[in-house]
Formats: C-alpha cells, sequence, structure tokens
C-alpha cells in the first residue's frame, strides 16, 4: 500500500541531473507503491534533453520558475512559469531551457520507474550524450534524436 509523503523542501534526496543541475525528488516509486515519481529539477540556461520517448510512463511538466521552449511531437512551443505539458507515453519530446537563469520545474511520471534513470546517470563516471543513453534504455526511455540546443529547430513563438 502506497504511504502519504510530505517533503520539506530539502527533503527526498537529490540526484545530479544530466543538464547543469539536480533533481530533488519529492516521491519516488516505493513510496507510491509504484503509482507515480515526482520530483523538481534544475537546469541550466541553454540545456535540456535530447529528444526521447518514454516506453512505459505518462510525463507531467510544470514549470515553476524561467523560461522553456518544449518540443511534443512534431510542435515547438514556450512557455513560462505556470506553463504546463503533458506527455503521452511514446510521443518524442524534448524541452530547452531558453532563459538566462536556470530553469526550475516539477515533473511526474505515471506509473514510477524514471528514478532508476536518474539513479543510474548519477553513479556513472563520465556524464554526456553515451552515459544518457545507457542510463536511458534500462529505463524504458530511447533517445530519437539530439536536444534542442543541436537541432537548430526555432519555434514561432519566440
Amino acid at each position: 500500500m502506497a504511504e502519504a509523503v510530505f517533503r520539506q523542501p530539502a527533503e527526498g534526496g537529490t540526484r545530479s541531473h544530466p543538464f547543469g543541475g539536480d533533481v530533488a525528488f519529492k516521491v519516488r516509486g516505493e513510496q507510491s507503491s509504484g503509482a507515480m515519481t515526482a520530483f523538481e529539477t534544475v537546469v541550466a540556461p541553454g540545456e535540456g534533453p535530447p529528444l526521447h520517448t518514454h516506453a512505459n510512463e505518462e510525463e507531467t511538466l510544470y514549470v515553476l520558475d524561467g523560461e522553456v521552449r518544449f518540443k511534443l511531437g512534431d510542435e515547438l512551443v514556450r512557455g513560462s512559469s505556470g506553463s504546463f505539458a503533458f506527455v503521452p507515453r511514446g510521443l518524442p519530446h524534448t524541452f530547452q531551457n531558453v532563459g538566462d537563469g536556470p530553469l526550475r520545474m516539477l515533473i511526474h511520471f505515471s506509473p514510477s520507474g524514471m528514478e532508476r534513470f536518474f539513479d543510474a546517470f548519477a553513479a556513472m563516471e563520465a556524464p554526456g550524450p553515451e552515459a544518457f543513453a545507457a542510463a536511458a534504455a534500462p529505463a524504458g526511455m530511447e533517445v530519437v534524436g539530439p536536444p534542442l540546443a543541436a537541432d537548430g529547430a526555432s519555434d514561432s513563438a519566440g
């Protein structure tokens, strides 16, 4: 059975993030009986993950602070604090911090499982694109393209 979880800002455990920041877990799968994983993440300016898919989880991303550009399938959109994205499993997606300061987002995965990716990535000695892909595969994540910063794409909203 899932347990009730309450976290103060500095509680829950952190892991290194692949894009110049940290992941601060709010709830992990073992605390939610596998129902969800939730964490706050900080992403450095210009950074973001490669285009990828999730085989097993739906993902939501809520912008707490900063400016972001999302690629959701073929759509490119921009957002700021208060923006929200829902990503169904299997949809190619990515994001990029397009602001001058850190991007902070609250991210949920349902069901849980993506904490395995962050645990594996944090344990690697040489982070980078190859490490991202190596940590992603066992967690059901597939890299299907480059980060937005590398693909030359621009959106009409920016």
